[in-house]
């Protein structure tokens, strides 16, 4: 398969479609082609609907021909492995996934309608717990940019399938940073949308209203296309707003990480630094801001806690077959109460409009380092209990959970990569329910210092 259709992202494969210039079923085969090339290094599946994905591609060239414009005819994309497809189990990265369900989730419902063609399921950590791809069920999720450093997660297997050219783009799960983590790890652009934006039925939430779905993507217009076609839509359309300019906003700058005492290396602010001096240059006007954040992880961890033990009891078969730092994690969410629950929430939506005064009510956005540190060394904490890899990751990933209590959009932006091909990321923070300023605002940066023709070093352009 070319590499320019490999990486061509989902807005310009579909462009390529509606004009003929490929068709979905060499598109579908191309992708299964890298797939079977590239998975035995990269590990990015847990499982791949050849036939199904082929007989979906012949489909939507069926459509192409009778002149459907759907937003995502014949447009390769994969899901990760903690949402449902009809007669597909769904793995949640475990090794004792429940009997197979028979209808899809609606974010897959919605996906199809628009004419995507399902690739695969994507791997993760189990259950989504931790921001690294790996699993004792399924191994490592490898980096394609350097596959000694972690790919993150928990959207792991998502991200390295992007970044890889393995598919258009990709379904995440955002509960604490998941989307936004894999994203900065790989080079790619992630966006947490806001709480509510995209279905997760068939559940009415996760984890007490931290999680979210949303893309993965090459570019901020392949993000908006997807959304557009899976969110519940606001006025405009995200499609509108990555294609325009837009107006001077305010923006906040703030290093300092919202979990105190973090120590935030220099390597992740510097990108933060020449982000701002890019957004002046463009008018908008930028301001060093701290937001006011307080003691959070009273706020999360409880909602954290409780929600992975609730999952040890609903979303597998067997629970003595979990990791056993899988199992601690949800014996001491066991002991989260339903008032702590309860005083969580109520402290979650106290925390939102703290921020909405102290914060946004003078500001459009806010930029902060995607990460505390570059990505880290792949296996950095395997083996390790859940007090010791939880207190670890905090001290990777401070910049990320806060939004999830608070429930606003957050995205992470690619900003380069050092000297040795480590990529470098910055965070986004939107309004609530302002993802069309935080993807008009992304898609002006890119414009300006584009990333999406660097593919990584380690997977071959043409397989």
């Amino acid at each position: 398969m070319e590499a320019e259709l490999a990486f061509a992202g989902i807005a310009r494969l579909a462009e390529f479609l509606r004009e003929g210039r490929v068709s979905a079923v060499e598109l579908a085969e191309g992708f299964l082609g890298r797939i079977e090339a590239l998975e035995p290094r990269l590990n990015a599946f847990r499982a791949v609907y050849r036939e199904r994905a082929l007989a979906e591609a012949a489909q939507a060239d069926a459509r192409l021909r009778a002149g459907d414009t759907r937003l995502l005819l014949g447009v390769p994309i994969a899901v990760k492995d903690n949402v449902d497809i009809a007669g597909e189990a769904t793995g949640y990265g475990s090794r004792s996934p429940r009997q197979a369900p028979t209808a899809d989730a609606e974010v897959v419902r919605r996906l199809r309608s628009a004419g995507a063609v399902i690739l695969g399921k994507t791997h993760l950590p189990e259950l989504a717990i931790f921001p690294f791809g790996e699993s004792a069920a399924w191994g490592v999720t490898r980096n394609p940019w350097r596959a000694d450093r972690t790919s993150g997660g928990s959207s792991s297997g998502s991200a390295v399938a992007v970044a890889a050219g393995l598919a258009a783009g990709a379904l995440g799960s955002d509960g604490g940073g998941s989307i936004r983590i894999p994203s900065a790890c790989c080079h790619l652009f992630g966006i947490k949308p806001q709480r509510g934006r995209i279905s997760l039925a068939p559940f009415d939430e996760h984890w007490f209203g931290l999680s979210v779905l949303g893309p993965i993507t090459r570019t901020v217009m392949d993000a908006a296309v997807f959304l557009d076609a899976v969110a519940d839509q606001p006025a405009p359309s995200f499609v509108d707003a990555a294609g325009g300019s837009p107006a001077r906003l305010r923006v906040a700058v703030s290093l300092k990480a919202p979990v105190p005492g973090t120590p935030v290396s220099e390597a992740v602010k510097r990108p933060v630094r020449e982000l701002a001096d890019l957004l002046r240059a463009l008018g908008h006007e930028v301001v060093d801001h701290d937001p006011g954040y307080g003691e959070t992880r009273h706020l999360f961890t409880p909602l954290w806690l409780r929600g992975i033990h609730d999952d040890t009891r609903t979303l597998v078969e067997d629970p003595s077959q979990l990791e056993r730092r899988t199992r601690q994690m949800a014996a001491a969410g066991r002991l989260v109460g339903s008032s702590a629950v309860t005083r969580a929430r109520a402290g979650a939506d106290a925390l939102a409009e703290r921020l909405q005064r102290s914060t946004f009510a003078d500001f459009d956005v806010l930029l902060t380092p995607a990460l505390a540190k570059l990505p880290v060394n792949t296996g950095r904490w395997e083996g390790r209990n859940a007090v010791r890899t939880t207190l670890g990751v905090g001290m990777f990933v401070p910049f990320n959970q806060v939004w999830n209590v608070t429930g606003q959009p957050a995205a992470s932006i690619p900003c380069g990569l050092t000297d040795d091909g480590i990529p470098l990321a910055v965070q986004m923070v939107g309004r609530a329910n302002g993802e069309d300023t935080l993807i008009a605002l992304a898609a002006q940066v890119e414009r300006e210092r584009p990333w999406a023709h660097r593919t990584p070093p380690l997977v071959t352009r043409d397989s």
